[in-house]
């Protein structure tokens, strides 16, 4: 591919209505295909932020159908765009668990990659006393994924794996150009290190990372940081929403990021390489 590319990440505060959180995807990701967007990146549980957090695993979905699978292959279809669907709680091993699973679907609503969330948030938040543990709901995947689109390269993460940059070197290896992360970072916690760590995972991997984000007040009580961006390999934040529903644009250009890469070699002065354990099973195959 050459040239440039509009790409949109979707910002939402959803709820735990699932029929109504999908009308506002739906709502949503229209807007961003008005827009020019050719691919649309939706935010973690983007179909359900419910009251409690068992909630997903009462609503969870076999692989490969359930509603929220339908309602993005149909967007997808629908409006022409890739799409990246957020996180969709689908079976896990355990039955009292859930896959986090983030699912890209291709302009003819084929889905084409899953990745399941790699790392779960099991913290305490010292300013404010929250306490998560999501690996009691959770339950996580095994592999990176990285998939080739009309944009570029794309590899996947969600949300708490932004802190770990040896599972994006790892995205980076398997030639990833573009990044999709689709979040719900705490306020607390998003206020301090959200964009920080959205423009170092760009930078330091001199890859197009969009990040779309959760962002305001749910009914189960929870704030979420919001501040959904686009990011260009140089570190560069093209369009960003600090609070509330809506969308940002950034057109890519995958030849100036290719030339500088070329004239800015960093990726391949590395002196040392972390490996993430060898892969098990398939639960998180596309």
């Amino acid at each position: 591919m050459s040239g440039t590319r509009r790409v949109a990440a979707i910002q939402m505060a959803s709820g735990p209505q699932v029929q109504a959180n999908l009308l506002e995807a739906g709502r949503l990701i229209a807007e961003a295909a008005a827009g020019g967007a050719g691919l649309v990146v939706l935010p973690e549980n983007f179909a359900l932020m419910g009251l409690e957090e068992t909630d997903k695993v009462a609503q969870r979905e076999r692989d490969g159908a359930g509603p929220m699978q339908d309602f993005l292959a149909q967007q997808a279809k629908r409006h022409r765009v890739w799409l990246v669907g957020g996180t969709v709680p689908l079976e896990a091993h355990a039955a009292d668990k859930v896959r986090a699973a983030c699912l890209v679907f291709d302009a003819n609503g084929r889905r084409v990659a899953r990745y399941d969330k790699l790392h779960l948030f099991d913290v305490r938040v010292v300013a404010t006393g929250e306490r998560y543990t999501e690996s009691e709901t959770i339950e996580p995947g095994e592999r990176t994924v990285v998939v080739d689109t009309p944009f570029g390269r794309l590899g996947l993460a969600v949300c708490y794996d932004l802190r770990f940059p040896e599972l994006f070197r790892r995205l980076l290896d398997e030639g990833a150009e573009l990044l999709a992360v689709p979040s719900a970072f705490t306020a607390a916690t998003g206020r301090a290190h959200w964009s920080t760590l959205v423009r170092a995972r760009a930078i330091e991997n001199l890859c197009y990372t969009v990040a779309a984000a959760q962002g305001g007040y749910h009914l189960s009580g929870r704030e979420t940081h919001g501040d959904t961006m686009i990011v260009d390999p140089w570190g560069t934040v093209l369009d960003h929403l600090p609070r509330g529903s809506g969308v940002v644009y950034a057109d890519l250009d995958v030849d100036w990021l290719r030339a500088t890469r070329r004239s800015f070699p960093v990726v391949d002065h590395r002196r040392l390489h972390c490996e993430l354990p060898p892969e098990r099973g398939t639960g998180a195959g596309s």
